[in-house]
């Protein structure tokens, strides 16, 4: 059918000018805030791209909802728009038979988010966290970027070095201040240079240096001078216990485990292709614009209805997190809801001719309101 090949068309098209759009904002926001991390010696610069892919993976199901509805609402108004509409309804063609061809655009949207939602974003929320603890287990040394001051993982030492290898092996021109035992040492030395001992420690072998001993308040201090002084960086390789926190279960992990967190995640997880579909559907309706007064208002109120029913989504999951509602009582009465106004609001657009339409009760009630003052 003609009418189904352009809606589909053109909504594959929106969709994708949509998606590159939101896509590329929030690519771009991560990485500035990913690089600001790595400059700052929280995650290493080589795994950039890796916490760059595992963070759109965490906002892919986000991005495919909004992308679903902004698609759908852009297309139907600007058929309303350009008076397309009023020729759909005279060939015989109502609103509702726009879901079709929607549908087949929407639904495997709504599956791809599912997919993502309960599967990939746990997974990826699980790398995320250990490439980070990864980072932050590694030898002090291999951490500290030249000309920066860092604090070591167990913060009982801050480390300052002018120059640093290609291999992180060797250190230039070293600076070392550490506490211990309420005496605060401070080390200087022309070099360095990580050493593993039989025992799986590490240590920082420095060359030609000096250290600096006192106690703070006290006037009294040591100096020493040395050819070869060994500073502990890591007692043997720490294992890594990973992110063990709801977010990146695994979604049957989280039904097995009914704890308020793991619930509440399962909300979350479940509500996001749930509130793609009725989304999509509620769009339609939606997009009702009148060609006399443009199509700014009416957009703008929609997405203020889709922000409100994220943040619904929202407030539910924390409540049964809090452990003030249930989760059989908070999965389904919001999208029951949202189900029910997308019928109404179907039946009053269809209905936009009948005499008990709400627009045309309003108006006759206006009428006879006048009439009766032009009657006093």
């Amino acid at each position: 059918m003609i009418f189904q090949r352009a809606i589909r068309r053109e909504l594959l098209s929106t969709a994708g000018a949509v998606f590159t759009t939101l896509f590329s904002i929030i690519i771009t926001v991560m990485l500035i805030r990913i690089l600001g991390d790595a400059a700052d010696g929280k995650a290493a610069s080589g795994d950039v791209i890796a916490l760059l892919g595992f963070t759109a993976l965490n906002f892919l199901p986000v991005i495919l909802t909004l992308t679903s509805f902004i698609a759908v609402l852009l297309v139907v108004a600007r058929s309303y728009q350009d008076s397309e509409m009023v020729v759909w309804f005279a060939s015989g063609v109502s609103l509702t038979q726009w879901i079709r061809p929607i549908l087949a655009i929407g639904l495997p949207i709504v599956l791809l988010t599912g997919v993502l939602s309960l599967y990939v974003t746990p997974w990826a929320n699980g790398k995320n966290a250990e490439f980070k603890e990864r980072f932050r287990k590694r030898e002090d040394i291999s951490r500290v970027s030249p000309g920066k001051f860092q604090e070591s993982a167990a913060s009982d030492k801050l480390f300052f070095v002018e120059g640093l290898s290609t291999d992180t092996t060797r250190v230039h021109n070293v600076f070392v201040s550490q506490s211990q035992n309420n005496i605060s040492s401070i080390v200087v030395a022309r070099e360095g240079l990580i050493n593993i001992d039989e025992r799986g420690d590490k240590f920082l072998i420095l060359n030609d240096g000096r250290r600096y001993d006192g106690a703070p308040g006290l006037a009294e201090f040591r100096i020493m001078d040395f050819q070869r002084y060994g500073v502990l960086i890591a007692s043997k390789m720490q294992e890594l216990t990973g992110d063990k926190s709801s977010r990146t279960l695994p979604s049957l992990v989280l039904w097995n485990d009914p704890s308020r967190a793991n619930r509440a995640e399962l909300l979350w997880r479940i509500s996001l292709p749930i509130m793609s579909l009725l989304l999509t559907l509620l769009a339609i309706p939606l997009g009702f614009v009148n060609p006399r007064r443009g199509r700014t208002l009416n957009l703008m109120i929609a997405l203020m209805l889709a922000v409100t029913y994220s943040n619904a989504v929202g407030i539910l999951q924390a409540a049964v997190g809090q452990g003030k509602l249930t989760w059989a009582l908070a999965w389904w009465p919001l999208h029951a809801f949202a189900m029910v106004m997308i019928i109404l609001l179907f039946i009053w657009r269809n209905n936009t001719n009948s005499r008990w339409h709400p627009m045309a009760v309003i108006v006759l009630i206006r009428r006879l309101v006048h009439g009766r003052k032009a009657v006093d």
